[in-house]
């Protein structure tokens, strides 16, 4: 029995478990025939099928899968060697988010839509003693690990189904749609796309792997060939372009009827256009300090980005960006390209990164800006102890077991817990390759299992932490544990650069690590770590240091607001003879 079969038989068993009895439709019958013609593609393919189901059809159902309570229904599985017309049958047995299984579906009226996420196989170097194991992943092709938009996916138009009680039937659904490919962003003035073949990870994955990044520009770049830059690298999440910087103000006329539930704002979009050309302004005025900001591209078969670390399963994407792609950016936009040159911010993903970096690379970086960081501390892993807990799932006592929030607002209403959250990715993708959050952490994060895969952290349908999986990160991730054990000699490379921001309501409890950090912080001597936390008052995801403005605003001005404390600690740091001129004009 093969181990998808084994979830899906556990599944069954856990249902009848944990359910209480109760009268259940009889609409096991229903079952769905899912194929794609010659016309998209001639050869078999290897993927997921993820069949969608949903009440309504504005958006497409396949733009209704996520963690609210709105969620459209998703059933999947895996195939490998789908030929043109071949069908892959969705029946009760497919793995379901929310509902578990097709048995669970109530009888009514949907719309449903079928999509293949399109795997590759890849021979990647990450076996013992630096043998190959072949594996299947979605490679990026541009969107940013996107199952929804990734060109090449297949997918079917919606349509209306009835199911009901007690009625048998096949439904087919036909993928004879294909995502189109993406454009390629286009030089202007201030910004510039840089692509490089990594030698390093073209050698971990077996096939050549690039990295890219968006580099914006200095005032004057062209005017001053002398001048030799400064370098900040604002890490987050896969950028299409450089995001947030325009030319030219938004029309007077435009729309702003669009609403933002987030922020529960009309016209948000307008705002964001004014704040790139705010930014634009900025950047362009006489006192702004001239520098190079710097947004990475590195998608790669697991996620949008790598979390720009070493990792067994990604690959050496920290020495790659260090010492492949940032050397290359500044030979070709003049950077001065030395530690004391090179800062590095972000929020969520992006401050875990620049914490990461300044960690890892001490030396080469000049200080981080890190807000709502994704937990830094792993025990302290959003709401629970990976080390002492043994459920990732829930609380457990001698007689109740209470489930795990996993996401909350402002006033602490949850909207997800962990378990649903992790049973979504599941249902996206066996084997860690969802693209999505916890899985993302999981493929940095843990050693190679035996088939090439990441090792499991926690079995992704119960919950069960594996503890020998949870040392290891700690040993190699745990960015806390890692300044603790290593001070004597991180200690005197990074006192005075770490600046870590956090709203006190982060909508993923991000705050909790952040305050053992900061306890850490505060008392660790020989050297003092002359750090910087701070916190926003009932702040959500992602405060990142100011608490003039409202989120919705500061959000959208990492660019330009720690720029006073990077040239304060240029000021002071420094080395003798360091060029602090030429890029002063």
């Amino acid at each position: 029995m093969t181990r998808l079969l084994l979830l899906f038989a556990l599944a069954g068993t856990l249902r009848a478990v944990a359910q209480p009895a109760r009268s259940r439709p009889l609409v096991g019958a229903t079952t769905f025939s899912v194929s794609f013609p010659a016309s998209q593609s001639k050869e078999a393919l290897d993927g997921r099928v993820l069949l969608i189901v949903a009440k309504t059809n504005k958006p497409e159902p396949r733009e209704q899968v996520s963690d609210a309570i709105e969620t459209a229904q998703l059933f999947a599985l895996d195939v490998n060697g789908l030929k043109p017309g071949q069908a892959a049958l969705v029946d009760a047995s497919a793995f379901g988010y929310p509902k578990r299984s097709l048995r669970d579906l109530s009888p009514g009226d949907y719309y449903v839509q079928a999509v293949l996420h399109r795997y590759e196989t890849f021979q990647i170097k990450n076996g013992p003693n630096g043998s190959r194991n072949t594996v299947k992943l979605p490679m990026d092709r541009g969107e940013g690990q996107n199952w929804r938009t990734a060109p090449g996916n297949l997918f079917s138009k919606p349509q209306r189904i009835t199911i009901k009680a007690g009625s048998k039937q096949s439904v087919a659904v036909v993928m004879d749609q294909a995502n189109p490919d993406l454009p390629v962003p286009k030089d202007t003035r201030f910004i510039k796309h840089i692509k490089i073949q990594s030698k390093r990870l073209t050698e971990f994955w077996g096939r050549p792997m690039y990295l890219g990044a968006h580099v914006l520009l200095p005032d004057g770049f062209a005017e001053h060939p002398e001048a030799r830059y400064p370098i900040c690298i604002n890490h987050g999440h896969f950028p299409a372009d450089f995001d947030g910087f325009s030319e030219t103000p938004p029309p007077a006329n435009m729309d702003t009827t669009d609403y933002i539930e987030r922020f529960k704002l009309y016209g948000y979009k307008k705002i964001v256009a004014q704040e790139a050309y705010d930014f634009y302004k900025k950047w362009t005025s006489k006192d702004f300090p001239r520098m190079l900001i710097v947004e990475i591209q590195h998608a790669n078969p697991y996620y949008d980005d790598s979390y720009a670390v070493n990792s067994e399963n990604i690959g050496p994407y920290g020495d790659a960006i260090m010492y492949e792609l940032l050397p290359e950016i500044e030979r070709q936009f003049r950077g001065i390209g030395q530690g004391w040159a090179r800062f590095t911010y972000g929020g969520s993903t992006g401050g875990w990164e620049a914490l990461a970096a300044q960690v890892f690379y001490p030396d080469e970086f000049n200080g981080c800006f890190a807000a709502c960081p994704d937990p830094i501390a792993f025990d302290a892993y959003t709401v629970f102890n990976l080390y002492k807990d043994k459920n990732a799932y829930y609380s457990e006592g001698p007689f109740r077991r209470t489930p795990r929030p996993g996401q909350r607002n402002y006033l602490g209403q949850v909207k997800v817990t962990i378990e649903e959250t992790n049973h979504r990715e599941l249902a996206l993708g066996t084997h860690t390759r969802s693209g999505e959050q916890f899985d993302i952490w999981e493929a940095v994060y843990s050693p190679a299992g035996p088939d090439g895969y990441p090792k499991r952290i926690w079995d992704k349908l119960t919950g069960e932490i594996d503890p020998a999986v949870a040392t290891y990160w700690r040993d190699h991730y745990d960015l806390l544990h890692i300044l603790k054990r290593d001070w004597k000699t991180l200690g005197p490379k990074v006192t005075g650069k770490i600046h870590l921001y956090c709203g006190d309501m982060d909508n993923y409890y991000l705050n909790n690590a952040v305050y053992l950090m900061e306890d850490f912080l505060k008392g660790v001597k020989n050297p003092t770590a002359d750090s910087e936390v701070a916190y926003g008052d009932r702040a959500e995801h992602c405060w990142n240091g100011d608490p003039t403005q409202p989120n919705y605003i500061s959000r959208l001005r990492y660019n330009t607001m720690y720029i006073d404390k990077i040239m304060k600690r240029i000021e002071v740091s420094a080395p003798k003879g360091a060029d602090l001129k030429s890029w002063r004009y």
